[in-house]
């Protein structure tokens, strides 16, 4: 799309065929999304909107028989102003696969004569209206074999200024006597290490601080235990990345968020940064910061 003209995506298609799916994914690139806009109020909606949002999607369903002569004539209108793009996104799947949505939720498509006709009656007069938009469409998605997954890369690949969501990673410790961290997508319980709280001249300090760092991670149960955590992660990480995950929080916990968790989340969130973009958290040590 040109750069001095704002951005208008359109999306529409079968009944059943993901557009509600896509307007949360659009949402999450950015754009400003309506659902269910009447065709014929397209235009006015764009003359009240244009200035505020640079990216603005618009779904559109098949409401009645005029729709795409409705919808049509709003796009022909909006480009020849001259100040706009309208891109056309037609979502479609096979009948096949829109009867089997539509009985796994117990809905039925727009002309399905309220019930009385045939589920694929229904659908095929549909795509026999839909199909002037079909032909005008700029772009056509068959969701009919993809992932929800797959139709977020897919949508990203084709509409988002930038190709590829960014993965980072926040580490965090905490203390178990606080309560977990209920964002948390993997919990550590580090309890089980040397606990420098039981050694007076060390337990005023935390993990922050060298003296502590160093009694925990010279220890070499910790010295076992982290390379083992530090493998796991590093072979668990690539696949978080695959399924499409943006962030994953990794909580490391000890009895106080002290000493042990704040050491090993320290020494963890070094190593992962090697790799990845990697922010860090000690939730308890404010606690503990002496007044």
């Amino acid at each position: 799309m040109a750069d001095d003209k704002k951005q208008l995506l359109i999306v529409t298609g079968m009944s059943g065929a993901g557009k509600t799916v896509v307007a949360h994914d659009l949402e999450d690139m950015g754009y400003f999304v309506v659902d269910n806009l009447p065709p014929t109020l397209l235009g006015s909606f764009w003359d009240y909107n244009s200035n505020d949002f640079h990216k603005v999607a618009v779904v559109i369903d098949l409401r009645v028989k005029t729709f795409y002569t409705d919808l049509l004539d709003e796009v022909n209108s909006l480009e020849d102003n001259g100040n706009v793009q309208a891109t056309i996104l037609f979502l479609d799947a096979s009948d096949d696969v829109l009867v089997a949505r539509y009985k796994e939720t117990r809905r039925l498509p727009p002309l399905a004569n309220n019930g009385k006709g045939r589920l694929l009656d229904g659908i095929q007069e549909e795509r026999h209206i839909l199909m002037p938009i079909k032909n005008r469409s700029n772009y056509i998605i068959n969701t009919s074999n993809l992932s929800t997954k797959d139709l977020k890369q897919k949508l990203i690949n084709t509409f988002s200024d930038r190709k590829r969501q960014p993965f980072s990673i926040e580490v965090m410790s905490f203390g178990f006597k606080y309560g977990m961290p209920i964002d948390a997508d993997i919990v550590m319980d580090v309890r089980f290490l040397p606990n420098p709280f039981y050694i007076p001249e060390l337990r005023p300090f935390t993990g922050l601080d060298k003296r502590i760092f160093d009694y925990v991670m010279n220890k070499k149960e910790t010295q076992v235990f982290y390379q083992k955590l530090l493998d796991l992660l590093e072979t668990a990480i690539p696949g978080y990345i695959k399924e499409g995950k943006e962030k994953l929080t990794i909580a490391i916990g000890c009895t106080g968020g002290q000493h042990r968790s704040v050491s090993i989340a320290q020494q963890l969130a070094r190593d992962l940064s090697k790799k990845y973009p990697v922010d860090i958290t000690h939730r308890e040590v404010s606690r503990y910061i002496r007044k």
